[in-house]
């Protein structure tokens, strides 16, 4: 080339007005981008002949491809001027004045070429792709199979016409699109790429995969397709591949906002909380009006236990975007933990007007509402919800503890059974043999095991000679806190722990399936108590202990569960709350709550006179003994209060304002325990009514003489 530049300077030297030279070398320049200078060679061929339209139209494409936009379209448009039949004149202009925004004219000049060459790929295309960037998205979709049929072997046709029909959300056809440009040149990175993010958006997580794989290995350089591979990797729960597919964005471009969200995405899945907060942070760091990552950052926090933040971010992110529905969902999420509940309330009805159809919003509602107290009202969400989505386990496990707290047993109980597709979070099965449906036994052995709580299995171990009536050999699994006590339940065939080995049996059942199998109903709860008895040696001891200590009334007490109990926070009392009980004169307190290094539950209250034996109370069988021996129990929502009931002692139960299933509404007694009086909150979290009132009718009951009645 540079022998030739050379000769055609030295025929210029002794002819410098011939035109073809001076073409030819502003050609040459052009090539080895010496741009200026091949403009310079054009504009002296323009003066020479300043008819000759293709020296405006190189000229044009000269001072375009030097990024000089203005003085290249006044090229065109002189070029055009000359040659106003041109269509590959007019492509040109129209080209440049796209490329300078000046789309409504672009668009104009690329019609005028095609109408002046139907015929006319390049121009068809070009002006498909401007309708599509317009958002003219049905005439470009018809622009561009147009310019598909005139260059069929052109990969960019089907690409474009593939992006366009993607817009229009036509997504089957859009993928045919992408498979005939990736056919047409199989090595096409763009359209790997696109293949397989609509592949993602259409579920096919395996294809698109593949396709991303494909497009980042096509082009190892590019870091968003190695970030949507990123996410397409955590649709399909390969969560450590997403995180090294993130992590691979990040490496080429660390100020990738979008890639730190997506690996906090990829983190958090993987368990890892906290580095996924890190990650949403630094992308807030690198874009500060980041929407997704502020959502992200938020809910992290909010399952982090952090409200206050969480709401903070959540509320970025729907002032950005304040018809997102997800974002008013999981704000109104954080309310509702906060006790906020008008708020939540409204949220979730504005999101549901947004989307009508939105069954995790009206599912969340509907919990709002039952915490707010609105039981009929929740009810009817969780069945809008079920409407909406059959197969919503969560709607239907709740619909049926509300129907249940309704005292709708013969709705309640079927309802209750979707626990068991709830399997992260309920008792799981691993047995071989069948669910019994609660036909006849004889013959056959049943297993009963327990599924939730050492409460529930308190309360529900009544069921076990019911079941006994049904004819076989009952054989009754419990944790091992429980096997002494449940040692003395009548028609238990063979008593086991969850630590012994399983023996044969026939049928299984978890224990609060067996209500519902056996029609119980509101008058049918087999209430007869003490159905649990407490070992003679054991209630002899503690009887000795106590008569040991200062004459009075003997009150046992509990005020704070399990703090990993998922609603601990609302049945648990702090201690220092307790201080009004200290009036009742003449009444002594006996601990009943195991020590917990967690728990809420010390330093007991000043002048609270509390006598503390719960290192002795090795298992339940230990604390039944001495129960029978207290004039009362008061205790809060524990397996403590179930077991007192099931022992037939005069309890005390403090309730939530929103209380569990089993103690229905609106009632100061229970159907399950007959020696059972129910204390409410009046408003949610607020124990103190509770505590004054617990605290006076305990000095009205105590009498003058230290005894008190409380049968």
């Amino acid at each position: 080339m540079r022998e030739a530049e050379e000769l055609y300077r030295a025929i210029l030297a002794r002819q410098p007005d011939r035109l073809d030279v001076i073409q030819m070398l502003a050609r040459l320049a052009y090539t080895s981008g010496r741009l200026e200078q091949s403009a310079q060679l054009l504009r002296r061929a323009i003066d020479l002949n300043p008819g000759a339209s293709d020296s405006h139209s190189n000229l044009g494409m000269v001072l375009a491809m030097a990024g000089r936009a203005d003085e290249a379209i006044a090229a065109f448009r002189q070029a055009v001027s000359l040659r106003p039949d041109s269509p590959d004149l007019v492509n040109n202009l129209a080209s440049a004045l796209k490329q300078k925004g000046q789309r409504e004219e672009a668009i104009a000049m690329f019609r005028r070429a095609v109408a002046l060459r139907p015929e006319y790929g390049e121009a068809c295309f070009n002006l498909g792709l401007a309708l599509l960037e317009q958002g003219s998205i049905d005439e470009a979709i018809s622009v561009l199979r147009r310019a598909v049929e005139l260059r069929p072997l052109h990969p960019a046709g089907p690409l474009t016409l593939g992006n366009a029909l993607r817009a229009k959300g036509q997504l089957d056809q859009a993928i045919t699109a992408y498979r005939q440009a990736i056919a047409l040149q199989p090595t096409y990175p763009e359209a790997h790429f696109n293949l397989g993010n609509i592949l993602r958006e259409s579920g096919h997580l395996d294809e698109a995969v593949k396709e991303l794989r494909q497009a980042a290995f096509l082009r190892p350089d590019v870091p968003e397709t190695h970030n949507d591979l990123s996410v397409a990797l955590w649709d399909k729960r390969l969560f450590d591949q997403a995180i090294a597919a993130a992590r691979q964005a990040l490496a080429l471009r660390p100020a990738y906002a979008q890639a730190h969200s997506n690996l906090g995405n990829a983190l958090r899945s993987n368990g890892q909380l906290d580095e996924a907060i890190a990650a949403y942070r630094q992308a807030l760091i690198l874009q500060p009006d980041y929407p997704d990552a502020q959502y992200n950052l938020g809910t992290a926090l909010h399952a982090r236990g952090g409200l206050e933040e969480a709401e903070s971010w959540l509320r970025q992110a729907l002032a950005a975007r304040p018809d997102h529905v997800a974002f008013l969902n999981n704000l109104a999420n954080v309310l509702k933990e906060k006790d906020e509940l008008d708020q939540a309330i409204t949220l979730y009805l504005r999101a549901l007007e947004l989307k009508p159809d939105y069954a995790e919003a009206m599912y969340n509602l509907a919990i709002a509402r039952e915490a707010r107290g609105q039981l009929p009202e929740a009810i009817a969400d969780y069945r809008r919800a079920l409407a909406v989505r059959p197969d919503y386990a969560e709607a239907e496990l709740n619909l049926g503890l509300a129907l249940l707290l309704n005292g709708n047993f013969h709705e309640g109980w079927p309802a209750y059974e979707a626990r068991r597709r709830i399997r992260e979070t309920w008792g799981v099965d691993n047995f071989d043999q069948p669910q019994w449906d609660g036909s006849d036994l004889a013959g056959k052995r049943i297993l009963l095991w327990p599924e939730q709580g050492l409460g529930d299995a308190i309360q529900f171990i009544r069921y076990v000679p019911l079941v006994a009536s049904r004819g076989g050999r009952v054989i009754v699994q419990c944790r091992p806190l429980l096997r002494r006590l449940f040692s003395r339940q009548s028609g238990i065939d063979q008593l086991l722990t969850t630590d012994d080995p399983l023996p044969q049996f026939d049928v299984h059942c978890p224990l609060l399936t067996v209500p519902g199998l056996v029609g119980t109903t509101l008058q049918t709860i087999p209430a007869t108590v003490p159905y649990l008895f407490a070992e003679p040696e054991l209630r002899e001891h503690w009887r000795q202990k106590i008569e040991q200590q200062p004459p009075g009334p003997k009150v046992g007490i509990v005020w704070a569960g399990n703090p990993q109990n998922v609603n601990d926070r609302n049945r648990s009392i702090l201690s220092e709350q307790l201080a009004p009980l200290a009036d009742a004169q003449g009444v002594r307190f006996y601990s009943l709550l195991k020590h917990n290094p967690d728990s809420r539950a010390v330093p007991v209250p000043a002048g609270l006179d509390m006598v503390d034996w719960t290192s002795e109370l090795t298992d339940f069988a230990a604390t039944a003994a001495l129960v029978a021996n207290l004039d009362l129990v008061i205790a809060v929502d524990t397996a403590v209060a179930h077991l007192a009931g099931a022992l037939g002692r005069p309890v005390w139960t403090l309730l939530p304002f929103a209380p569990d299933w089993r103690w229905l509404r609106e009632r100061d007694d229970s159907p399950w325990y007959p020696t059972m009086r129910l204390f409410r909150q009046s408003r949610p979290r607020e124990w103190g009514a509770v505590i004054e009132r617990v605290a006076a009718e305990l000095a009205e009951l105590t009498t003058t003489s230290g005894r008190a009645t409380f049968e």
